[in-house]
């Protein structure tokens, strides 16, 4: 009896709670969500350029390479690496054991010419006295002729001679390096130093077939070298693929850049994509699906999902290619709550 007594009492309990709750419910006000605030951005019309980091040389603009035009060996050296040399000053002295030779059939040809002319001088003199016929005068005349040319040409050949022994700096500039000495024998393969030119420097490096296509003469290149910047100009693109690297060869002039030692390796940046006058937005403002570019744009508080076509980026702007036009509101703040539909407000910052 007992037992009844309590299950009764539990049931009416529970009943009056459960109408408890309801006199509760009926007072709970019930709060809207706040809708989420995003911040949009117009598309913009601007100019995107893209940069690649490459590796230089060092040359001087102008530069010549010393060889002998004739065998012998070096009797004199006038040079060091470091001088600074003029146009048709003394490099070093070779004994060709050519140039006596020369010499001596140069002088014998001036003396055989001296008497082909005081011959010469005679039978016109007996010429015209009328002492002797026309022939011989005229055999005296060609004798003269060729006494002439053999002298010319022997003293061509002791002038180059002359010149081939007597090495002279064939342009101003620093002398980069020296490398023969007194008593050594050489030959007309064996290089003798190298004239660095006078003026500005410049800079070869190799970039693939891409960024070739990319370049052109008149091109502004940035150069660093121990924290110190430079500004090249490209001057020079090869139009073939160097057999060894499979790369293109491309130089560029720096005018500023004497304290730029000969043979250094600097770094270097060149444009390796570029396009201008194009539709951009913020680049974090495009998503990818599957490898599909989309973004949100929005319509008086209406989210839409656009599907869009893009170019070239770099770290803050994106080319459009199409999807939207500039008229176009482009959401540029994320949120989970961005989907096709979804209600959204946007912000006057």
């Amino acid at each position: 009896m007992k037992k009844g007594i309590v299950i009764a009492g539990i049931v009416v309990v529970v009943v009056a709670g459960i109408f408890l709750l309801k006199g509760v419910r009926k007072d709970v006000v019930v709060e809207e969500a706040p809708l989420p605030v995003v911040r949009v951005q117009m598309p913009e019309t601007g100019s995107i350029e893209l940069y690649r980091s490459l590796v230089g040389k060092v040359e001087p603009s102008d530069v010549v390479y010393i060889y002998p035009k004739a065998a012998g060996e070096i009797t004199d050296v006038f040079v060091k690496a470091g001088d600074v040399v003029q146009e048709g000053q003394p490099i070093c002295k070779i004994d060709t054991k050519q140039v006596d030779t020369a010499r001596l059939t140069m002088e014998s040809a001036r003396q055989m010419l001296n008497d082909a002319n005081t011959n010469l001088a005679r039978q016109q003199a007996l010429y015209n006295a009328g002492d002797i016929a026309s022939a011989v005068y005229e055999q005296a005349q060609t004798q003269a002729k060729s006494a002439k040319i053999q002298y010319d040409s022997a003293k061509l050949n002791y002038d180059y001679q002359v010149e081939f022994a007597n090495i002279t700096a064939p342009i101003p500039g620093k002398v980069e390096s020296v490398n023969v000495e007194v008593h050594d024998n050489v030959a007309s393969q064996v290089l003798i130093g190298v004239i660095a030119g006078e003026g500005s420097k410049s800079v070869t490096f190799s970039v693939t077939e891409k960024v070739v296509s990319r370049l052109s003469v008149g091109d502004t290149v940035e150069i660093e070298k121990n924290g110190t910047m430079y500004e090249g100009i490209i001057n020079e693109i090869s139009s073939m693929i160097d057999a060894q690297t499979g790369l293109f060869t491309v130089k560029a002039s720096v005018d500023a850049g004497d304290s730029l030692a000969t043979g250094s390796m600097v770094k270097l940046q060149v444009i390796s994509d570029q396009a201008h006058d194009v539709m951009t937005i913020p680049v974090d403002a495009v998503y990818y699906s599957g490898g599909d570019a989309y973004v949100y744009t929005y319509d008086n508080g209406v989210v839409h999902h656009v599907p869009v076509e893009v170019g070239i980026y770099d770290s803050e702007r994106i080319e459009i290619l199409s999807g939207i036009d500039t008229s176009d509101e482009v959401i540029v703040t994320w949120s989970s709550e961005l989907f096709e539909g979804s209600k959204v407000q946007r912000t006057e910052n």
